[in-house]
């Protein structure tokens, strides 16, 4: 096969860039290494920026997201016995953000690829991009159980951080920064109503915790335990009793969380990572591929979604003008906004998880950052802004 745009990855971001590129009438192949059922029952993130939710709409996959996603309009910050809301339409101009998991927002997409009769392989295993600085790169894949070939005008790799595109790029011209945390998360879904309406983060001596939902009757909730921890190690009742120590407030001592049947239970390491550039000769990279977040900042679909809206603009210039200026420009705008979320990531997971033997006076610290939030509008303007999304593109 041959094709404009060779797309390695089935995942959020590859399928939005497949339908932004067929709004935009230009062909691509998407080659995915799972089967259908794996990447769409994949648990991931479930909180989508302002702009993740326009940029949906605008590609027609806003339908069920908009019937179905629970809009917020703030979070609520929990540290030394108090409760602070932040409200995002009051402190960003009307900027929110939505609550729709990342497993549905992939059933759209793959739906509405499938539906418009645009390629996308599953099981299909790719195992090299060759002819990266050539005018024509190669995808190597084995589907069907064939060794084949899909040459490309241009590759973008939207495969993971362990996909194989990132390898395009020569170990010579890349440059990887990244933090590993000292700590880890774990989650939980249970068949459980949430008792809150918008998510609520807590800083506790004894440790982060944060309360989210998948829809309102499925709470997403996690705890900080150290890493290496086993999820066997924790019962069912030691999670729900630990999440109430750290949700509890002075104001309201007695609060309780709903408690119902934890269906899944996991520990997620945390790490920060960048690979420099996000472009060589005609490859791309975006998404996981390029950057990883810790999650606490709510911003791995978000950055992997702006990465492609920027790829999609670049590539319509190219297939309307023959101007490939938003080409070669895209690794280093996309990286501004990257390093961007990074920090904000790493500030709020710095500011609301304990060190293993964290002294009194880092949690002093911590605690003053907070209170600035939650006593100053424009330190929460600044926390809001960024949470709901900065600009896409520009």
């Amino acid at each position: 096969m041959h094709t404009t745009v060779g797309i390695i990855g089935g995942g959020p971001a590859g399928l939005l860039l497949a339908r932004l590129l067929h709004n935009a009438g230009i062909d691509s192949v998407v080659l995915e290494s799972r089967d259908r059922a794996y990447v769409e029952q994949r648990q991931r993130a479930g909180i989508l920026e302002q702009g993740t939710v326009d940029i949906l709409r605008a590609a027609g996959a806003g339908a069920r997201m908009d019937t179905e996603g629970m809009p917020h309009d703030g979070i609520e910050l929990r540290f030394d016995g108090r409760a602070h809301r932040l409200d995002f339409p009051a402190l960003t101009g009307g900027r929110s953000v939505m609550v729709y998991a990342q497993t549905e927002v992939v059933k759209d997409l793959i739906a509405l690829q499938l539906a418009d009769g645009g390629t996308l392989l599953f099981d299909a295993e790719v195992t090299a991009v060759e002819g990266a600085d050539t005018e024509r790169p190669t995808v190597r894949y084995r589907h069907d159980g064939q060794d084949k070939t899909l040459t490309c005008d241009y590759v973008v790799g939207c495969d993971g951080f362990h996909g194989v595109a990132r390898n395009a790029v020569p170990e010579s011209v890349r440059t990887t920064y990244e933090r590993t945390y000292p700590y880890s998360w774990l989650g939980i879904l249970a068949d459980a109503r949430p008792v809150y309406d918008e998510l609520i983060y807590a800083h506790h001596e004894r440790g982060f915790a944060l309360a989210s939902m998948r829809s309102p009757t499925v709470s997403r909730l996690y705890l900080q335990v150290p890493n290496g921890t086993d999820p066997a190690d924790w019962s069912d009742e030691r999670i729900w009793d630990e999440l109430d120590a750290r949700f509890a407030t002075d104001a309201d001592p007695g609060w309780k969380l709903e408690r119902g049947t934890v269906t899944s239970k996991s520990v997620l390491p945390m790490r920060s990572h960048v690979t420099e550039p996000m472009r060589y000769g005609r490859v791309f990279l975006a998404g996981d591929a390029a950057h990883i977040v810790p999650p606490t900042g709510a911003k791995g679909l978000n950055l992997a979604a702006a990465d492609v809206v920027r790829l999609a603009e670049a590539f319509t210039r190219l297939h309307t003008t023959g101007g490939t200026d938003l080409l070669d420009a895209y690794s280093d705008a996309a990286l501004r906004r990257v390093w961007r979320a990074e920090h904000f990531s790493y500030f709020m997971t710095t500011t609301l998880h304990s060190e293993p033997e964290q002294s009194p006076f880092q949690t002093r610290l911590q605690i003053s950052q907070l209170d600035r939030i939650a006593s100053s509008e424009h330190a929460a303007a600044e926390l809001a802004e960024n949470y709901a999304g900065l600009p896409f593109t520009g």
